[in-house]
């Protein structure tokens, strides 16, 4: 059968990234290493789209359409402040791109109930917000949604922290089960590109920091609010007094300082001496805060910068999603012709 993929054209021969967050609330450092570092680092050598997906984050908060509408100009500002360029990263907005929900329904053909139901993601998610037992429709499906995303641009990598790893697995299932059923070579099966190899702990301890969990650093807490957030960081609950030998391992303290100072010798030299409780958690944290404080200023300045920019940010995330909505017009009609669904002329 042949087709032809509309309107797909690569730019300058570079690969694509698809990549994004649901306007729910603001990022976190969570965000920052397992995904938007890698964005930031490759938006030159890739062509690089970034989705802000609104509709997805409708499908819990569908109740509170003016929470999403808010937090799409707050996401904007997190992005210009990590150092995403909107001249070379195209940002957009995803109920700009009605090709998508087309997409979509042509994915969910080759998707199970029990697929879905079995996705760790969505499993953990749904247990976190206390709706695995009466779960929306449109929360349930969003796994498949999030793939349509991806193929609305045939993306070739997708940066992702781990837990999000098996969505692009899905992503992958589904590409290669449309292309073996239609006998065609269309649609991309994506890598995914993980920023850390561990999930970025909450301050409490908690495996995952989450904006729901109230146990977040964000990217636009000031310098005060970093501060108290560092020294209410969990360490070794079992240690008593500073002279205790204290643990290491599972110590958020300590794991930041695995993730953001550079300095190994130093970072090595406190965990032997904390193993010998021969340093207070306070020197640890107080270390801990001036590397993290080092690292977030700039972006902080950077946001402070974004939210006199919040117009402007917005009409480049519009523009961007005509560019897009013509690449997944393609997209989807090749998808069409596929399925013997096209009856131009």
């Amino acid at each position: 059968m042949g087709y032809k993929l509309l309107e797909y054209v690569v730019m300058e021969n570079k690969k694509r990234i698809l990549t994004g967050d649901r306007p729910t609330g603001r990022l976190h450092i969570g965000h920052l290493l397992g995904s938007i570092n890698n964005r930031v680092r490759l938006q030159e050598e890739y062509e690089e789209f970034v989705i802000v997906a609104n509709i997805q984050a409708l499908s819990d908060n569908f109740d509170n359409p003016g929470k999403v509408r808010e937090n799409i100009e707050e996401l904007l500002c997190d992005y210009y402040a990590c150092g995403l360029d909107f001249n070379k990263a195209n940002v957009f907005i995803q109920s700009e791109v009605p090709e998508i929900h087309e997409i979509f329904i042509y994915l969910s053909n080759f998707a199970t109930v029990q697929q879905i139901q079995h996705n760790p993601t969505i499993k953990t998610e749904m247990a976190q917000k206390g709706i695995n037992l009466s779960t929306p429709l449109g929360f349930f499906f969003y796994p498949i949604h999030q793939t349509a995303d991806i193929l609305c641009v045939n993306a070739d990598l997708v940066p992702v922290g781990k837990d999000q790893v098996p969505m692009v697995e899905s992503t992958r299932d589904l590409a290669r089960k449309f292309n073996k059923t239609y006998k065609v070579n269309l649609l991309h099966e994506p890598d995914s590109l993980v920023g850390t190899e561990v999930n970025v702990p909450g301050i409490d301890g908690a495996e995952k920091m989450g904006k729901s969990l109230n146990n977040a650093i964000y990217l636009s807490d000031s310098e005060e609010e970093l501060r108290k957030k560092v020294f209410k960081v969990y360490t070794d609950p079992n240690r008593i007094h500073a002279t205790d030998p204290g643990k290491v391992e599972g110590n958020v303290a300590f794991m930041y300082h695995d993730l953001f100072n550079s300095n190994t010798e130093e970072v090595e030299k406190m965990k032997d001496m904390y193993r010998k409780g021969n340093i207070k958690d306070m020197e640890v944290k107080e270390k801990l805060f001036l590397v993290m404080n080092e690292k977030l200023t700039p972006i902080r300045e950077r946001r402070l910068e974004a939210e006199k920019m919040k117009g402007e940010l917005l009409a480049r995330a519009i523009e961007s999603s005509k560019k897009v909505s013509n690449i997944a017009r393609g997209v989807a009609d090749s998808m069409k012709e596929a399925m013997l669904l096209n009856f131009k002329n």
